[in-house]
C-alpha cells in the first residue's frame, strides 16, 4: 500500500477543467461586447479630436457621430443615445448603457458601460 498519494485524480481534473471551461466560455461571450464598447469610445474620442480648438455645436457633433457610427458599424447603442451638454470649457459627450449577452440557457451576462468625453 502506498503511504503517500501523488498528483490529481481524474475526477478532480475533470472538475477543474469544467470550472476553467465555464470561465473561458464567459470570456468568449463577453469579448464582442467589450470590442463594441471600444468602438464607441474611440469614435467619441475621434469626434472630440475633430472639433478640438472650437467650432463645435451639438448639431455638428451629432452629424459627425452619425458618420462614424456608420463606418464603425456599432450596433448596441445609437448615436442618438449620446448626451451632449454644454460646460464651462466646451461641450461634453456622455454615453451610459447596459449590454446583455445570453450565456447558458436562461442565464445572461450583463455589463454596464459609462463614457464621458470633453470637446474643448
Amino acid at each position: 500500500m502506498r503511504h503517500r498519494q501523488r498528483g490529481m485524480t481524474f475526477l478532480g481534473l475533470l472538475c477543474v477543467m469544467a470550472l476553467v471551461g465555464v470561465v473561458v466560455y464567459a470570456g468568449i461571450r463577453l469579448v464582442p461586447v467589450y470590442i463594441n464598447f471600444m468602438k464607441v469610445s474611440s469614435t467619441m474620442q475621434s469626434v472630440a479630436s475633430e472639433f478640438k480648438g472650437g467650432g463645435a455645436d451639438e448639431l455638428s457633433l451629432r452629424r459627425s457621430l452619425e458618420k462614424h457610427w456608420g463606418i464603425e458599424d456599432i450596433s448596441t447603442v445609437s448615436y442618438k443615445d449620446i448626451e451632449i451638454k454644454k460646460s464651462d470649457n466646451g461641450l461634453i459627450m456622455h454615453v451610459d448603457y447596459d449590454d446583455v449577452v445570453p450565456y447558458i440557457s436562461n442565464v445572461s451576462l450583463s455589463v454596464s458601460f459609462d463614457k464621458t468625453v470633453k470637446v474643448e
